[in-house]
């Protein structure tokens, strides 16, 4: 049975956003998404083909991610809005990290983009552990 990790529509939401690559980043695919980040999308044309892409990258996701008690919606929605503060890592448990992150602004942004790339393995480990 193919667990469900990803959304769909949450997808969707960060596509409307994708010359950032933050869909990218969602799905497991930061090489791509630091790209698009630099590139403001392949100056547009990558943006619009991911919108047919975007079921596909669910599905990988899907597939690759281990599903559990910590929700990697929640996560990515509390890293993406309130990353600086992180709010995220304490979602996970992290509490010293995310103390760490609220008095250093996402330990200087350095910590935020580490977990932009890093976020889906995070949420995996730890539901394997809490399995």
């Amino acid at each position: 049975m193919l667990q469900d990790t990803h959304s769909k529509l949450i997808g969707y939401l960060l596509w409307i956003f994708g010359f950032t690559g933050s869909h990218r980043f969602y799905y497991g695919k930061p090489v791509t998404g630091t790209i698009w980040f630099l590139t403001l999308g392949l100056l547009g044309i990558g943006w619009l083909i991911d919108l047919f892409l975007i079921p596909g990258m669910d599905r990988d996701a899907d597939r690759r991610f281990t599903s559990g008690r910590v929700d990697f919606n929640i996560a990515w929605i509390l890293l993406t809005f309130l990353g600086i503060f992180g709010v995220h890592r304490m979602y996970m448990g992290k509490w010293l990290t995310g103390l760490l992150y609220l008095v250093t602004g996402g330990f200087f942004l350095i910590g935020v983009l580490y977990d932009f790339w890093t976020l889906n393995d995070q949420v995996s480990d730890k539901n394997r552990v809490f399995s």
